[in-house]
């Protein structure tokens, strides 16, 4: 079973070889800017268009400086919202897939006593939906990946903070690690054996 993903903020080596200066660097650079007194799209635009980093780099260096500098708590987006959001690739069409996220009875198997109201779908394409009784939201997209194979990945938005957001961040990777048990059942290896 796949174990949780913590994401850490990229080295100052790597950073440094990818934009030319260390964290301490683009941090007092923003600090001097004045960019603690400015929302993320002003930070990402100094970045990219002062420093010419592009608007990737842009985000990659103003998020952290936004966590560094208590701008924006984690899980929480520059909108001011908090989501929560997991993944998983599974070796199954996408078809079933889908089916297992839409089909009531089957998405009992794997998320027992889930609250959810699906509000709009695409046929193995996304799902919206309102999560206990309209508290939250959910997003879901699957993805094809080749023959037999697909993805899913859940956006959990309107959460009320980041503590809520990491239990959810927690919820999600156990529901999908039971979705990938029910969907790809493993088969012991004796079976067939004489």
């Amino acid at each position: 079973m796949k174990k949780p993903k913590t994401q850490k903020r990229m080295s100052d080596r790597a950073i440094e070889a990818r934009t030319g200066k260390p964290w301490a660097e683009w941090f007092d650079i923003l600090d001097r800017a004045g960019a603690k007194k400015w929302q993320h799209q002003e930070i990402s635009a100094y970045l990219t268009d002062e420093h010419k980093v592009g608007p990737w780099w842009g985000q990659m260096i103003a998020v952290p400086y936004e966590h560094a500098r208590g701008l924006r708590e984690k899980f929480q987006k520059c909108s001011g919202e908090f989501a929560a959001s997991g993944s998983r690739t599974l070796n199954v069409p996408i078809a079933k897939l889908y089916d297992a996220w839409t089909k009531e009875k089957l998405r009992g198997r794997w998320l027992p006593g889930a609250k959810i109201e699906i509000t709009t779908a695409t046929r193995n394409k996304s799902l919206r939906a309102k999560w206990d009784d309209g508290k939250s939201r959910l997003s879901v997209n699957f993805y094809a990946k080749g023959a037999g194979k697909c993805q899913a990945a859940v956006d959990h938005m309107k959460l009320a903070n980041s503590k809520e957001c990491a239990k959810m961040k927690t919820y999600w990777f156990e529901a999908l690690n039971r979705l990938e048990t029910y969907l790809q059942p493993k088969v012991p290896s004796d079976i067939g054996d004489t």
